[in-house]
């Protein structure tokens, strides 16, 4: 069927603006009100996926009841009868995404990036104290508008819709992959901590220009995010102030609860980093690290590793003006390191830790191949892939004791 000139009796689609798996996004006039909005069309053939449509609907009533500064504005979303397709009508940002700069630069400024991660976590903190997470934060996600400059967080609710349906397809799930957290990547509910992580990692790719991990399955980036920690942002940009790489390294933690508490404690950690300084929360996080995993422990110390060599001071700021004490930012010497388990039983229990993770994502990629319409007679129950791959993690831990 072809693509429709005109949905839900007042929006008239002009020209396409971008198009991914699930949807496809257009610019389009309000003729009511009279002004320029931004058209998704979902593909066609979600509308034979009811959970998806009944997901969807919930998802957009949600996103519609977020009203922030940083976030893109919900108008409107219904289905269309004519076409029988489903639509959400959003505010319309005349500027470029993230994934447009990386393209066009490779990698942005220190302040520059400083300013959008921030902005984006006043976005966030304001959609989790609203009971909203979005698990889809990456750069194609993040918008900055050419008018007021201000950075917008897009797509709220589409990837909350997409879980556990058969619209989920094996490229568009490794195309985002890099921008899961751990939880994610292995089938956990994802929370507020997640969307941390994945702001953790576009702040990242923002700075150095490319992923903190390369991989080329799920499998292999799940395993690698379980043993094996982050370079140092400063390994690839020395002007990068170590407090603010060490601030990026906390988002990056495997653990949930070892990454920052709320996106706003994110955004004053980044604020103070770019200025040389380490917040409360940082060091709290970095004692927390330092008395528990090992892993997250190593990641930290080679950052502070390379900040203790020297740097041209052309490429540092000055940084010795006092801060006022309304910043609630305090500097303090590295934590000391917790002791080192025995090489032997770390290594056990890496080797166990990646049997339990290549179980779960051989049963995440039979499901996967199974939702994209493989045509295997091997069955996967695909409510059921969570509890099978929890099952055998117990199995495998009980074994090895």
């Amino acid at each position: 069927m072809p693509t429709p000139t005109e949905i839900g009796g007042r929006y008239r689609l002009d020209r396409r603006l971008g198009a991914g798996g699930m949807s496809t996004v257009f610019l389009a006039l309000d003729t009511v009100l009279e002004r320029e909005v931004a058209v998704k069309l979902l593909a066609e053939h979600l509308a034979d996926d009811e959970v998806f449509v009944m997901r969807f609907r919930h998802e957009a009533l949600a996103a519609a009841r977020l009203q922030h500064p940083n976030i893109v504005q919900v108008f409107d979303s219904g289905h269309d009868q004519s076409s029988h397709r489903h639509y959400i009508v959003m505010e319309y940002i005349d500027g470029p995404s993230c994934s447009d700069l990386l393209r066009e630069h490779g990698q942005l400024g220190v302040d520059d990036t400083v300013r959008i991660v921030t902005e984006a976590c006043h976005g966030l903190d304001y959609a989790h104290r609203a009971g909203v997470v979005h698990r889809d934060v990456k750069p194609g996600n993040l918008l900055i508008s050419n008018e007021t400059g201000a950075v917008k967080l897009a797509d709220f609710g589409i990837a909350k819709a997409a879980e556990q349906t058969r619209v989920t397809q094996v490229g568009s799930v490794l195309g985002t992959a890099a921008y899961l957290s751990p939880e994610q990547a292995q089938g956990k509910e994802a929370g507020p901590a997640s969307d941390i992580y994945s702001l953790g990692v576009c702040a990242y790719q923002l700075l150095t220009g490319r992923l903190p991990y390369e991989y080329s399955s799920l499998t292999e980036l799940a395993l690698k995010q379980q043993n094996e920690g982050v370079e140092p942002i400063r390994q690839f940009r020395r002007e990068v102030p170590p407090q603010l790489d060490r601030a990026i390294q906390l988002c990056l933690s495997r653990d949930p609860d070892a990454r920052y508490g709320s996106a706003l404690e994110l955004g004053e950690a980044l604020e103070a980093g770019v200025e040389g300084e380490v917040t409360q929360a940082t060091q709290r996080l970095e004692t927390q690290i330092a008395n528990g995993s090992d892993d997250a422990t190593q990641a930290l110390a080679r950052t502070q590793a390379i900040s203790a060599a020297p740097v041209p001071s052309h490429l540092m700021p000055d940084r010795t003006q006092a801060i006022p004490a309304t910043r609630r930012r305090a500097t303090a010497a590295p934590p000391a390191r917790a002791p080192r388990r025995s090489t032997s039983r770390r290594r056990w229990g890496n080797f166990i830790a990646g049997l339990a993770i290549l179980a779960a994502g051989v049963l995440v990629a039979l499901a996967i191949l199974q939702a994209s319409g493989s045509g295997s007679d091997n069955t996967v129950n695909e409510n059921n892939v969570h509890d099978q791959a929890q099952a055998i993690e117990a199995q495998i831990r009980d074994h090895s004791r």
